[in-house]
């Protein structure tokens, strides 16, 4: 017997570089709900009148540029019903979609409840669908080949220029956004991996990142379902905590920061007691519950073994969790954060953190850093100790971030319903989402969100570094950018030409960096249980890479992105 070769132990000690996160920003804000946007006794139209007020200007000017060079010398005309027959202008409104095929509230209160519901459509178009536009006003039908390439879903703010037909319609030649919102530079330059869009860099080698900071992303991972994908999340855990692979592998993971799950951290909820009879139901029901729930059809099981999970890689890294469509928590956008006291033993770490969906992500840089308070308590003591050292280092901060904006995805699956796919996916729309400077313009109509009165939260003040949809059907990924004011239509009224106006206007009052360059990485971080996919982002170029985990009998999805 020979004897065996010794471990190979690495010459330098392996440590994860000290990120920070910093606080919150008025153009970042938290989406933490406060009293007063816990009421319910407010209209929604209230969130439309809001939105309108907030994108007009940008849309406003954006379109002012755009069009001022277009022969026949459009007008604004501020009201969609002022607009004059035949004469040839443009005008700012919401869009509403009017689809047959759409959840209609007023039709499922009239059907005949004796019969089962139809299923949840996976479509809402349709060919008899019409788009109209509205404001304070009223609505006008808009026509127009144009309107099929516009890719558009009911409440984004648009800026169209056209021509009123005999017939009252409004025929679009051309469509403006509100653009992709500022981006202050934070002294982080992009790395060459972020200009290459055409091969995305993913899974290519590190080269000379091997020593950057990089945060996993990860979603779906669907704790408690029927077919549960246990050896992968528990392969994962390891990588993550460095306890899988070889050198190579932990050197790799020994540069990831801290890990994000982008909700559906569990399956939806499964009834147990489906099979049995009402004599036995009856039994049951005579008997006191336990803890206020039945135990025939609830099990505490995926609770533990996600907090057991959870447990050892926030030992080893800091954590943040969001909910997600099938997670234990609110329906309405913006889900609120999980009790931390659910996840037991992970809750007294101070770097796990319970966060919203969506949510904003932002990250200091190493020199933005200051050590943590030495603290030996638990709960509470741990917590106030993070709090003090995030004020702390936030005032200190004097170096580069990275703001990561996330969801579990929700809006990018309800604005997939009313476009035709192919041609178009998920990945265009998390992309065009952007340039309408909105997170999820479909709630309130069709993606269930709180009646705010005053405000819409889900407007974009500022483009993020990298946006990231948690709960696709596959990974995805793009660079998005814009330059100027964007592209300005030609004399002749179909030419455009870019333009960048950085040096040659003087930005107005209000538009402080809406000339100036914007760029976001988009990532679609697809489902672990039906991929096993970990999504791994360079901090520094905004690179990105993907490690895969697979047991044999594991399928991948196969659905567009």
């Amino acid at each position: 017997m020979f004897p065996p070769d010794p471990l190979p132990v690495p010459e330098i000690p392996l440590t994860r570089p000290p990120t920070s996160v910093l606080p919150p920003t008025q153009r970042t804000p938290s989406f933490v709900l406060g009293a007063s946007n816990r009421s319910y006794k407010h209209q929604y139209a209230n969130i439309y009148f809001a939105r309108l007020q907030l994108l007009r200007k940008y849309v406003l000017a954006r379109a002012t540029r755009r069009w001022k060079d277009v022969s026949g010398n459009p007008v604004f005309v501020s009201r969609v019903l002022e607009v004059i027959k035949g004469k040839l202008c443009y005008i700012i409104g919401t869009v509403y979609m009017d689809m047959p095929l759409k959840p209609n509230v007023l039709q499922d209160i009239a059907r005949d409840h004796s019969l089962p519901a139809p299923p949840p459509r996976t479509k809402y178009c349709s060919p008899d669908d019409q788009v109209m536009l509205e404001d304070e006003s009223g609505r006008i039908f808009l026509v127009g080949e144009r309107l099929r390439a516009a890719s558009l879903v009911t409440g984004v703010i648009v800026g169209v220029l056209g021509i009123e037909t005999s017939g009252g319609e409004f025929e679009v030649v051309d469509v403006c956004y509100a653009g992709m919102a500022p981006q202050p530079s934070r002294g982080l330059e992009w790395g060459k991996s972020a200009q290459k869009d055409e091969n995305m860099e993913v899974d290519g080698a590190l080269g000379e990142e091997h020593d950057d900071e990089w945060v996993a992303l990860v979603s779906g991972l669907e704790i408690g379902a029927p077919s549960p994908a246990d050896a992968q999340i528990q392969m994962l855990v390891e990588y993550l905590t460095g306890e899988a692979g070889g050198p190579d592998d932990q050197a790799t993971c020994s540069r990831i920061s801290r890990l994000v799950i982008a909700g559906n951290s569990f399956s939806q909820a499964v009834s147990t007691n489906a099979s049995t009879n009402d004599d036995q139901k009856a039994g049951r029901d005579r008997k006191g519950r336990r803890y206020g729930h039945d135990p025939a059809n609830f099990s505490i099981h995926p609770t533990l073994t996600l907090s057991a999970h959870l447990l050892d890689i926030a030992r080893s890294m800091p954590v943040h969790i969001l909910p997600g469509a099938s997670d234990p928590a609110g329906t309405l956008l913006p889900q609120q954060p999980f009790p931390r006291a659910m996840f037991h033993g992970a809750s007294a770490y101070a770097s796990f953190s319970c966060e919203t969906n969506p949510t904003y992500i932002r990250v200091g840089a190493p020199s933005t850093f200051v050590p943590p308070v030495s603290n030996t308590g638990k709960g509470k003591q741990k917590a106030s100790a993070a709090a003090t050292s995030t004020s702390n280092g936030a005032a200190a901060n004097s170096g580069p971030s990275r703001t990561i904006l996330v969801s579990s995805g929700q809006p990018v699956e309800d604005m997939y319903k009313y476009l035709p796919s192919p041609p178009h996916t998920r990945l265009a729309l998390a992309c065009q989402s952007l340039h309408w400077r909105h997170l999820a313009p479909t709630a309130p109509d069709t993606l269930w969100c709180h009646p705010y009165f005053a405000q819409d939260p889900f407007v974009l003040a500022e483009t993020p570094d990298v946006y990231v949809v948690g709960n696709q059907p596959a990974f995805g990924t793009k660079i998005i950018s814009e330059r100027g004011w964007g592209k300005r239509r030609g004399g002749g009224g179909d030419e455009e030409m870019e333009v960048d106006s950085d040096g040659d206007e003087v930005e107005e009052k209000g538009m402080e960096g809406e000339g100036g360059q914007k760029r976001c990485r988009v990532v679609l971080v697809p489902t672990f249980k039906k991929t096993g996919v970990l999504v791994l982002l360079n901090l520094r170029t905004l690179a990105v890479r993907t490690v895969q985990f697979a047991v044999e009998g594991m399928s991948g999805a196969a659905e567009d992105t």
